[in-house]
């Protein structure tokens, strides 16, 4: 079966959700992160000034109108700098770019999994999700990568029914593919939809919100 992939665009409008989100987990830091990530920063002029000022606005824009003051902002922006996530870029035109570096987009990719949850429909379909992976344990990567994968899924609400064989009463199959693309084990995943198990009842106590 060919397997599809989270497209970029899925990715962005995931992030953007989170940039736009009242959760707790969403500091300043995190949120000037993924801010530069979403297409960089371009201000005229003096840099903080600038991109406190666009910060501050885009923070206005959240659900509950949620703010940061320019000093969190600014010593946000100067952590993220002392720390090499970001680089300031100088252009010819007299803007100014601010943009992640690999060091900083790696800390996004934490965050983008820790921000990551599935939403639950109001109503269950009655159809079973199942994740199968099957991750070499060598190299070392690989081992990581399986653990931290099967660190997330349980975090998720996956119940365990075999090795490496996880179960989930609703869709999450972008939720999955973009976990392992962002481990790079695409290939050594499989997601099943069935609408029958043998030892259902025994499952959907596993579940008692269905």
């Amino acid at each position: 079966m060919k397997r599809k992939k989270m497209s970029m665009e899925n990715m962005r409008k995931r992030i953007e959700g989170f940039l736009f989100s009242d959760s707790p987990s969403v500091t300043v830091t995190k949120f000037l992160l993924v801010f530069i990530a979403i297409g960089g920063v371009a201000v005229v002029g003096a840099t903080l000034p600038g991109l406190v000022k666009t910060i501050g606005h885009f923070s206005r824009m959240s659900k509950k109108r949620k703010e940061y003051s320019k000093e969190k902002i600014s010593a946000s922006f100067e952590y993220l700098k002392k720390k090499q996530f970001i680089k300031i870029i100088k252009e010819k035109n007299g803007k100014v770019q601010v943009k992640l570096t690999n060091k900083g987009k790696s800390r996004l990719t934490e965050y983008s999994l820790d921000m990551l949850e599935i939403r639950k429909p109001k109503q269950w379909d009655g159809k079973w999700r199942i994740f199968m992976f099957d991750i070499p344990a060598h190299p070392k990567i690989y081992h990581s990568a399986r653990e931290a994968l099967r660190s997330k899924i349980k975090k998720l609400g996956f119940y365990q029914i075999q090795k490496s064989v996880w179960i989930y009463p609703y869709e999450c199959e972008d939720e999955i593919l973009f976990i392992a693309e962002m481990f790079k084990v695409q290939k050594y995943i499989e997601i099943l939809t069935v609408e029958k198990l043998l030892h259902e009842n025994f499952v959907r106590e596993k579940f008692p919100f269905l």
